[in-house]
C-alpha cells in the first residue's frame, strides 16, 4: 500500500502503476471500474460495501471523498493499494479538499481501467442532476439511492425527472427477492388479475417501484397502504376475481406465499445488504429496461428506456447562491467513451498542481477546457 500525502493526480498515477507491477498477475482481469463518490461521514460503509462487491467482480475501485470544498486550499491525499485492506482488487481513495473537490473527474479520468466499462455508485444523497457531476456523465451506469434523500419520493421523482438509460437505484435493487418471489408464484396461475395491494412503511420508494411495476406488467390498479408498524414492505397481495394471491413477510429471511384453493408455503425472503445491493447492480451492465419501465409509470413519464444515453455536462459552482449552469460539451453515455474535452480538465489540473504545490487554486472553468482526444484515458501508460 502507498499512501500520499498532500499530493498531485500525476503522482497518484504513476504510484498505481508501481503497485500493479509490483502485484504481478494479480492486477490483471479487470471486469470494470467502480468509482464510488461518498461523504467523509460514510467512507467506512462505502468501502466495506465496495470490498465485498469487488470480490464478485474484479474490478478497479475508485473511491472519491470530497470534503471541505470551501477550503482555502486544494489539497488532494491518496492511499493506493493492490490486495490490500479493500480487498483483493485494485484500490485507490482519494480525500479532495479545497476547489480541486469540484474537478474530481481531472484525477479520476487517468486512473479508469483501459477498454472497460465505468460505474459510478453515489453513497450519499443523490444529485440533482446528474448532468452536474461529470463522475456520472461519464460512466456506462450510474447507480443512486434516493433513500439517503431528506426526501426519498421527491428525490425518486427527480431521478424520473433526470432519467437516461443506464441509471439505476438501490431502491428498485432492493426489490429483486420480492419480484422473484411474486413471478415464481404466477407460474402456476391461469387467471388475470384485477387489483394489487402493496403494505409498506410511509414514503417507501420501493414500494412506489414496486407499485409502478406491477401496473405495468400487469396492467392492473395498484394501491399501496401505508403502515407505521415499519419502514420496510410487509406485504403484496394480488386479487383474481374472488381469489388472491398474497406474499407475506413473517421474519427477516422468510415470508408466507398464501394462494386461494392451496396450502401457505414458506419461503427465503432475505434482505441483502449494502455490498450485496451494489454487487447484484454491477452484474449487469447494460441498461436496465424493467428498472426504466417501472419507474416511468410511477411517475407517469412514459418511454424512459427511449430517452437519448447522452448526458450533456453542466458546470455548476455550490459556492454560489444563484449558479448559472453553462453546457460545456457533451460526452455519450453507456456506448461511447468520454471525451476529455467534455470536462474542465485543464483548469482542474492546474487545481491539482496548486494542490501539490501549496499554492492558491486558480478558480473553477467557465468553460470548455483545452480540447483532447477523444476516448477514455489509459491509467499512467501502464495500465
Amino acid at each position: 500500500m502507498t499512501t500520499l500525502w498532500d499530493t498531485t493526480g500525476t503522482d497518484v498515477v504513476k504510484a498505481l502503476a508501481a503497485e500493479r507491477r509490483a502485484a504481478g498477475a494479480l492486477a490483471f482481469g479487470l471486469a470494470l471500474t467502480l468509482v464510488a463518490v461518498v461523504d467523509e461521514k460514510n467512507v467506512s460503509e462505502a468501502e466495506s460495501a465496495a470490498t465485498q462487491a469487488a470480490s464478485a467482480h474484479p474490478c478497479r475501485l475508485l473511491l472519491v471523498v470530497r470534503r471541505q470544498i470551501d477550503a482555502p486550499h486544494p489539497r488532494l491525499d491518496a492511499e493506493v493499494s493492490i490486495g490490500g485492506r479493500l480487498g483483493p482488487g485494485e484500490a485507490v481513495v482519494m480525500r479532495m479538499s479545497g476547489r480541486l473537490a469540484l474537478h474530481a473527474e481531472s484525477v479520476v479520468l487517468p486512473l479508469l481501467a483501459p477498454d472497460a466499462p465505468v460505474v459510478t455508485w453515489w453513497h450519499d444523497g443523490p444529485p440533482t442532476r446528474i448532468a452536474y457531476d461529470p463522475l456520472g456523465v461519464f460512466a456506462d451506469r450510474r447507480v443512486t439511492d434516493v433513500t439517503q434523500a431528506p426526501d426519498p419520493l421527491s428525490a425518486l421523482n427527480q431521478r424520473a425527472a433526470d432519467f437516461a438509460p443506464g441509471d439505476t437505484d438501490l431502491a428498485w435493487t432492493r426489490l429483486s427477492p420480492w419480484r422473484t418471489l411474486l413471478a415464481a408464484a404466477f407460474d402456476a396461475a391461469s387467471d388475470h388479475p384485477t387489483a394489487a395491494t402493496i403494505n409498506a412503511g410511509r414514503a417507501n420508494p420501493s414500494a412506489q417501484l414496486f407499485a409502478g411495476w406491477l401496473r405495468n406488467r400487469l396492467g392492473v390498479p395498484v394501491t399501496v397502504e401505508e403502515t407505521a408498524s415499519t419502514p420496510a414492505i410487509t406485504s403484496v397481495t394480488v386479487k383474481f376475481g374472488s381469489d388472491r394471491l398474497a406474499i407475506t413477510r413473517t421474519d427477516t429471511h422468510s415470508a408466507t406465499i398464501s394462494r386461494s384453493g392451496y396450502p401457505d408455503r414458506v419461503l427465503p425472503l432475505v434482505d441483502g445488504g449494502l455490498g450485496d445491493l451494489l454487487a447484484e447492480e454491477l452484474r449487469r451492465l447494460d441498461d436496465d429496461v424493467t428498472y426504466a419501465e417501472a419507474l416511468g409509470t410511477w411517475s407517469s413519464l412514459p418511454n424512459l428506456a427511449s430517452r437519448s444515453e447522452h448526458r450533456e455536462h453542466v458546470w455548476r459552482d455550490p459556492m454560489q447562491h444563484t449558479p448559472a449552469p453553462v453546457p460545456v460539451g457533451s460526452v455519450a453515455g453507456a456506448s461511447a467513451a468520454p471525451s476529455t474535452a467534455s470536462t474542465p480538465t485543464a483548469s482542474a489540473d492546474r487545481t491539482a498542481n496548486a494542490a501539490s504545490s501549496g499554492g492558491p487554486a486558480r478558480g473553477p472553468a467557465r468553460g470548455p477546457g483545452t480540447a483532447g482526444s477523444a476516448g477514455r484515458p489509459k491509467a499512467g501508460g501502464s495500465a
